[in-house]
């Protein structure tokens, strides 16, 4: 049995976590464990894609971007352990949590040995569940940047700020809500790159959430009004086949 997450001053102090609103990809194919799982990480902002066998798993790995991956030992199809030690043989350096009920030293040295960055053992409390996330999360490397620059444009971490300064400029400021902020961060990460709705989609939602057609449309218009604020609305571009990219002008 999993310890449900129901202490109010705990939910609060954490509900404001730097990395909330980040993409996990839960593996559990026990499905009340999953759930409470599910449920606990939302409170806390992240976006949950929850499967529950580890071919399935690999799919959504092929197609969408996570920021941490939470792997149990025992699936259906791949196990959490084959999962790591494909993600590691692509060089992948997502952080990854294993849960298992196996608790044997001898067993917790083959999942760290595969690529698991943690080890977790069942049954466990939800808030050592966040707390390993959250050690895992600052000990990764990509969490150790502050701030994603790009041509003319900084996006800062800590407070969700864009500035977008062009040489002999002075400098234009505006803070971004959490959606428009992981729109624009999708962006900045591929500067180059048309995006299609469909990636955006993965990137921006869940596997199970309502996808509305015109979703994609409307959040990039809110983005692009609120880089109005600042005298770029055109930062964006609209591609012919309804594709975006950052406007080449902003990436040199």
């Amino acid at each position: 049995m999993i310890t449900a997450y129901n202490n109010p001053r705990l939910q609060a102090e954490s509900a404001d976590l730097e990395f909330a609103g980040m993409k996990i990809l839960l593996v559990e194919d026990e499905f009340d464990v999953g759930s409470a799982i599910q449920r606990t990480l939302k409170q806390e902002q992240f976006i949950v894609d929850w499967v529950q066998n580890g071919d399935e798993a690999w799919y959504c790995l092929k197609q969408s971007q996570y920021t941490l991956a939470i792997f149990d030992w025992m699936l259906p199809g791949l196990t959490g352990v084959e999962l790591c030690k494909r993600l590691r043989s692509q060089q992948n350096a997502m952080p990854i949590l294993m849960l298992t009920a196996r608790d044997r030293w001898e067993d917790k040295v083959l999942g760290l040995d595969a690529g698991a960055d943690d080890y977790l053992i069942k049954p466990f409390r939800m808030e050592e569940l966040l707390a390993r996330l959250r050690a895992l999360q600052r000990r990764a490397p990509q969490f150790q940047t502050q701030q994603l620059q790009v041509g003319s444009l900084t996006l800062e971490y800590g407070d969700r700020t864009l500035t977008c300064q062009f040489p002999d400029t002075s400098p234009r400021s505006t803070r971004l809500s959490k959606k428009e902020f992981q729109l624009l961060e999708y962006f900045m990460k591929h500067p180059r790159q048309a995006m299609s709705r469909d990636q955006i989609l993965n990137y921006l939602y869940e596997l199970d959430a309502e996808r509305i057609s015109n979703v994609v449309a409307a959040q990039v218009r809110l983005l692009r009004r609120r880089l109005a604020e600042i005298d770029c609305s055109d930062l964006i571009e609209t591609i012919p086949g309804g594709s975006y990219r950052i406007n080449p002008r902003y990436a040199e």
